[in-house]
Formats: structure tokens, C-alpha cells, sequence
């Protein structure tokens, strides 16, 4: 027993410990490449042109003529304002343009026939001055009569109510029989135009501002003014619209810039005050890294991390951003360099220093114990 334990004892000694066997993964080579950066914001609908129908002289409403919460075109009645003082006034306007015309001629005649008596001096210069600016007078008289009737026939024209836009009106805010003000301070209806409709977007001006910046010095370039809409329920709106300009200053009340998007709406499904989502990308990365998902690990605090392989073949973790996806990868802005092999396979286990035998991610591994094809155990 005694030799036993001594020979047991001296091959303890001698031995190397145990060193620890290669895993193998798969990985990926890192290259760079131009990713659009997405953003999603939040916005509503706003109509493309809105009209208030006011009414432009004063009068009972006889008559409504549109239905409610129909198409309406420009130029179609809507309502009628009892025109009969304003029928007066345009009869009463012609007559005092016949009445200033008659005149006119009169005060003409009797200058043209003492014109030549002033110059055999027959009648005095004064008399023949004095017809003169008479006539001049009376034609006068004439434009102002004439502009009088015109005020008049407008505002027996204002007595209908036209359609100022074409678009779907609403309710109607006056019924008939009630008195129309021109002063009033309610419409008598309103008319949105809903095809096509705008989605005002809000935006943090503090990331616009660092958009920018990046854009001015080269670190990203412009991208796409397509956007895509979300509605409310999370569903795609389907069609796809067009950023049209930047607002050029800050709301002080949400420190946020409105961006303003145009979109097709022929089915009428978008109304305005909708709370929507518009999905487009502002920006594009000329140097940022698509890895596939499954390769991003999170840390306890949610910092983002990858393995890759080691110059010594050892595996490797490095601290990312990914702060964006795009597909099935996610987009990688920081911490990984062209030519890095990120390891997307072989994960489950895999610590920081582990030996590894690195093969691409599209060679089939050979999994640890598993008995050859054809054979059993």
C-alpha cells in the first residue's frame, strides 16, 4: 500500500495541468458599410387647406344648399342671405348713374357751344371756364355713381354664400333663419381639404441639432425624404409620403421642431387631428456595422457588447453601440474596427478568454460527443 500511495504520489507530480480544450465558433468579418439611420416620431394629421365660410354682409339665411359632411367645390352656394335691401341698393345705383349721365351730357353741350363764343368773345373767358369745369364735374359724377353700382351688385352678389375651397364640409354652424353678420365671430361652416393631408412631426431640437453637426462635419450625409406612416392601432398606412420643409424655430413651450410631411389620402382615411408614428430615414452611416442580432449581447446595465476572436485566438469581448436595428442585424455605430471577426455562433457558454477555434459562421460545426454519420455507439 505504502509503494502504492508513493507511486500514485510521484505521477501527481510530474504531470502538467489540464489545459482547457478549443470551442469552436463561427464568426463574421466586420465591414463597414452605409446604413440609413431610422427615426420614428410622433405627429398628427393636418388638413391640407381649411376654410372658415363666413358670411360678407348682413342678412336672415333663407336658404342652406349642401348637405352635411359632404364634397363641396369651390365656387358651389351653400347658403342664401335674403337679398332684397341689397337688390334696392343696386336699382337705387343705376338710377343715380342715369341721373349723373344725363347730367354729364347736358354740362358737355353747354361747354362745347360757349367755347367758340368765349373766343369771339361773346360770352366772357369766365363764363366759358365755369362750363367747362361743370362738365368736368358731371363726368365725375359719373365714376362715382358707376363705382357705386359696382359696391352695390357685389354685395347682392355676397347674399350667396359660395364654397371659398373645394374639400368636405362639416356641420353647419347657422341654420336657416338665423341673422348673418359680417362681423360675426363664428363661421357659418368649415371646409377641409383632406387630399392630399400633411402630418406635422415633432422632433427634439436638441437632436436636430446634433443631426446636423454630424451632417456639417462629414460624419453622416442626408437621407431619403420618404416616410413611412404608423398608424394609431400600430398598423402600416400603407402609401408612403414626402417630407416638405422644417419649421425655423423652437416651440419654448416642448423644445421640439415641427417637421412637416405630405402625404396621398384619396380614401379619406386619414382625418385630421390623428395621433400618428412617421418612420423615415433622416441620416445615412457611412462607416457604421450591420451584425446579426443573436451576436449583440446586453450587459447587467443594458450596455451592449460582442465577442469577437483575439489575435491570440482567444475570445474577446467588446463594448458596442447599437442603439438602431435594421432587419434581423443591428446597426453598430461604436467599438468595433474593419476586419474584426465577430462571433455569431457558439455563444452559449463563450467567456472572455476562452481558446476558440474560429471557422466562418457558414461552416457546419461539429458538435462536441456526437457520433460519426453512419456509425453508432
Amino acid at each position: 500500500m505504502a509503494a502504492s500511495l508513493l507511486l500514485l504520489s510521484g505521477c501527481s507530480a510530474g504531470s502538467a495541468p489540464p489545459q482547457q480544450p478549443e470551442k469552436q465558433v463561427g464568426f463574421i468579418v466586420a465591414n463597414p458599410t452605409s446604413v440609413p439611420r431610422e427615426v420614428t416620431l410622433g405627429g398628427r394629421t393636418v388638413a391640407y387647406e381649411t376654410s372658415e365660410v363666413r358670411p360678407q354682409v348682413s342678412g336672415v339665411i333663407l336658404r342652406r344648399y349642401f348637405t352635411e359632411g359632404s364634397l363641396v367645390r369651390a365656387g358651389q352656394p351653400l347658403f342664401q342671405i335674403d337679398p332684397s335691401l341689397y337688390r334696392a341698393a343696386v336699382n337705387q345705383a343705376q338710377a343715380n348713374l342715369a341721373s349723373a349721365q344725363a347730367s354729364s351730357e347736358a354740362a358737355s353741350a353747354k361747354a362745347a357751344r360757349y367755347k367758340p363764343l368765349a373766343e369771339m368773345e361773346a360770352v366772357s373767358r369766365q363764363d366759358y371756364t365755369d362750363a367747362a369745369s361743370a362738365a368736368k364735374v358731371a363726368r365725375a359724377g359719373i365714376a362715382q355713381n358707376a363705382a357705386s353700382l359696382d359696391t352695390a351688385r357685389i354685395n347682392l352678389r355676397f347674399t350667396t354664400v359660395p364654397a371659398p375651397i373645394s374639400g368636405r364640409i362639416g356641420r353647419s354652424l347657422s341654420t336657416v333663419g338665423a341673422l348673418a353678420s359680417a362681423s360675426q365671430t363664428e363661421p357659418l361652416a368649415v371646409i377641409q381639404r383632406l387630399d392630399p393631408i400633411y402630418v406635422d412631426i415633432q422632433q427634439s431640437a436638441a437632436d436636430l441639432v446634433a443631426l446636423r453637426r454630424k451632417l456639417a462635419s462629414g460624419g453622416l450625409s442626408s437621407g431619403s425624404t420618404v416616410v413611412h406612416l404608423k398608424l394609431e392601432d400600430g398598423s402600416d398606412y400603407g402609401v408612403t409620403g414626402t417630407v416638405r420643409f422644417s419649421e425655423v424655430s423652437v416651440d419654448p413651450a416642448t423644445g421640439t421642431v415641427t417637421l412637416r410631411a405630405q402625404f396621398p389620402n384619396r380614401d379619406g382615411l386619414l382625418l385630421p387631428g390623428m395621433y400618428v408614428n412617421a418612420v423615415f430615414d433622416q441620416a445615412v452611416d457611412p462607416n457604421a456595422f450591420l451584425i446579426p442580432q443573436t451576436a449583440v449581447q446586453r450587459d447587467f446595465d443594458n450596455a451592449s457588447y460582442v465577442m469577437v476572436v483575439g489575435k491570440d485566438g482567444k475570445a474577446l469581448r467588446k463594448t458596442v453601440t447599437a442603439d438602431q436595428s435594421r432587419g434581423a442585424s443591428f446597426v453598430v455605430t461604436k467599438g468595433l474596427a474593419k476586419g474584426d471577426k465577430v462571433i455569431v455562433q457558439g455563444l452559449g457558454d463563450l467567456r472572455q478568454g476562452t481558446p476558440v477555434k474560429a471557422v466562418p459562421a457558414a461552416t457546419r460545426q461539429t458538435i462536441a460527443g456526437a457520433a460519426p454519420a453512419g456509425k453508432s455507439r
